[in-house]
């Protein structure tokens, strides 16, 4: 009874929600999260180490948008969207078969949204780990141009990375764009998440303390 219905409007690109949560997540559990992306903000930079929650917010966005434009209820306190295309790399894979790699497919994906966004509903991408099957290098030059275009064809979305320098590419989109970040602490060698976005890039990463703390000479 506490989901209520979504509001539409008519023009532009909007994806307004407040309180968001994943709607497969009992309440008890399920941290809330607040994502606003419009006229001015058109992209979401997530940065967090493993299982801070970066991609359960590309599903919760993802989930609650296709809920709404089927016309159900919502797992927020409000959302207010409009009509929207969506995209996401959340699951590809490589191919034994077709002899293809996940970096591959993933491009391939991105493709395919590139001519989603063009169509006659705005895109909302939702790029889980964008372009991590390449060196840094490039995947900042490539993650940095293909943003580049999706948010001149009207898109707007999130992307998540392990990556701190794709988190720079925020500089060169002309206040289009922010960076945000999930945090963690370690307790007593366990990994605790509070999954509550936070904005600015992740300044401090799990990997190497919870590699110490399992007693590898790190």
């Amino acid at each position: 009874p506490g989901d209520p219905f979504p509001t539409f409007v008519e023009e532009g690109a909007q994806f307004d929600g407040k309180g968001l949560g994943h709607p497969l997540l009992p309440e008890a559990t399920c941290v809330r999260n607040d994502v606003g992306l419009g006229d001015d903000l058109r992209l979401m930079v997530v940065s967090g180490s493993n299982m801070s929650g970066k991609s359960t917010l590309l599903r919760t966005v993802g989930a609650n948008g296709a809920l709404a434009q089927a016309g159900a209820p919502v797992r927020a306190e409000s959302l207010t969207l409009s009509n929207l295309s969506i995209g996401a790399t959340l699951h590809v894979q490589d191919s034994i078969q077709q002899g293809t790699s996940r970096f591959y497919a993933e491009i391939r994906r991105l493709g395919q949204m590139l001519e989603a966004a063009r169509g006659p509903y705005p895109l909302l991408f939702l790029l889980d780990e964008i372009l991590h099957g390449t060196n840094s290098h490039d995947r900042r030059v490539g993650a940095a141009a293909t943003l580049r275009a999706f948010l001149e064809a009207g898109a707007l979305g999130l992307i998540t990375t392990h990556d701190l320098a794709v988190t720079q590419i925020v500089d060169g989109l002309d206040g289009r764009a922010v960076n945000v970040h999930f945090t963690d602490r370690l307790v007593d060698g366990r990994l605790v998440f509070d999954y509550t976005l936070r904005p600015g890039v992740v300044q401090e990463g799990s990997a190497l303390r919870l590699m110490r703390s399992l007693g590898l000479p790190v």
